[in-house]
């Protein structure tokens, strides 16, 4: 699981734009460039079989789509957080210091 995630490259953004608030997909392809549609459908597709990102479908016209980080998801963030600490760890230490 961790290894298809991290291997999307959009799945961190995808994170960060829905801890700003942005949690819709219109919105994501619109926030980040280079993004395409195709794109952050699969890396969502991806996160909600997962069970990282829930999808919530709005009955209305046109169709409404919101994501939101699953109670799993926040665990999981929580241990990618704690990633990125050790690999800020690792770029501010001297290799000296071990």
């Amino acid at each position: 699981m961790v290894e298809t995630i991290f291997g999307c490259k959009w799945s961190l953004t995808v994170f960060n734009l829905l801890a700003h608030g942005i949690n819709r997909p219109g919105e994501m392809v619109r926030a980040v460039e280079g993004l395409s549609t195709k794109v952050l459908n699969e890396c969502l597709r991806k996160n909600v079989d997962y069970g990282i990102l829930g999808k919530n479908v709005f009955n209305e016209l046109p169709p409404r789509v919101e994501y939101y980080v699953t109670p799993f998801g926040t665990d999981f963030l929580r241990v990618i957080a704690q990633i990125e600490i050790l690999q800020d760890k690792m770029s501010t230490d001297d290799p000296g210091d071990t």
